[in-house]
């Protein structure tokens, strides 16, 4: 699978895809949108896959958000085909049956926080920074940004962030509950062992009991699609009666790793 504006991998259970326009903060446009959606839609499909990590090229920027000067004529403005695609990603990123973490190494700012935002887990560098920039520089996100990060960090908090624009630091994100987890980036590479850490962890998990909670949480905002989710795709098939769930409980009760060999997506 190639693409121009993402790097694309798959690795030991784990799908990585990370933003590939350094020289432009690894703002998205139409097209890295399209991109991440084929490569997320990717690691569903693939049975062996078990979480997907998303982040983006270097050390000073994770995402700063949508590159509105790439191709976005005054004209063009209303045509379906040149609107940024990030609703679909957002709600692809929530209804996944396999966690979504974001491995954030730099600036966050815009739809890039928002990104960060809609994964699972959000594991950061001490370097990191997060932003909202919307109501500063001509643009918001009256959807995903603001319901969820109502939920994340409260009322008052999200609208603070939203219509203040204010910085956040690594350490302050991590005590509003923006994101889960700081590691301190002196050792190079420490990001990246962490995350995949995390991920390795997360391995260890039952993922049709994973994504019965995935589906669970997606739920809340998703009204009826939600529901017939969490009904038709995990109810149905009666979770309790399988190897898994069998095994998992064996495991846990033995209190010693579960045979990943009976584990089924």
């Amino acid at each position: 699978m190639s693409f121009n504006d993402i790097l694309f991998e798959q690795e030991d259970g784990i799908a990585w895809l990370t933003i590939n326009r350094e020289d432009r903060g690894n703002a998205f446009r139409v097209e890295t949108v399209r991109e991440m959606i084929e490569a997320l839609e990717a690691a569903r499909r693939d049975p062996a896959c078990r979480s997907a990590v998303i982040s983006g090229v270097g050390e000073r920027f994770f995402c700063i958000g949508g590159d509105h000067g790439e191709g976005h004529e005054e004209e063009e403005l209303l045509h379906y085909g040149n609107v940024f695609p990030v609703v679909d990603l957002y709600d692809l990123m929530d209804k996944l049956p396999i966690p979504v973490i974001a491995m954030v190494n730099g600036y966050a700012v815009g739809g890039g926080n928002v990104l960060a935002l809609m994964s699972d887990i959000t594991i950061a560098s001490d370097a990191a920074v997060f932003r909202q920039v919307g109501p500063v520089m001509g643009s918001f996100d009256a959807g995903f940004g603001t319901w969820y990060l109502e939920t994340t960090v409260g009322r008052k908090k999200a609208k603070e962030i939203w219509l203040l624009n204010r910085k956040y630091s690594a350490a302050e994100a991590l005590e509003m509950g923006l994101i889960n987890e700081v590691v301190d980036t002196e050792q190079p590479g420490a990001l990246r062992a962490r995350v995949e850490e995390v991920c390795h962890e997360l391995a260890q998990r039952g993922p049709q009991a994973v994504a019965a909670l995935k589906a669970s949480f997606h739920a809340r905002h998703a009204g009826v699609a939600g529901l017939s989710r969490v009904a038709l795709d995990l109810l149905t098939p009666n979770y309790y009666h399988t190897e898994e769930s069998r095994e998992l409980g064996r495991s846990f009760a033995a209190k010693e790793l579960p045979d990943k060999g009976k584990f089924h997506r």
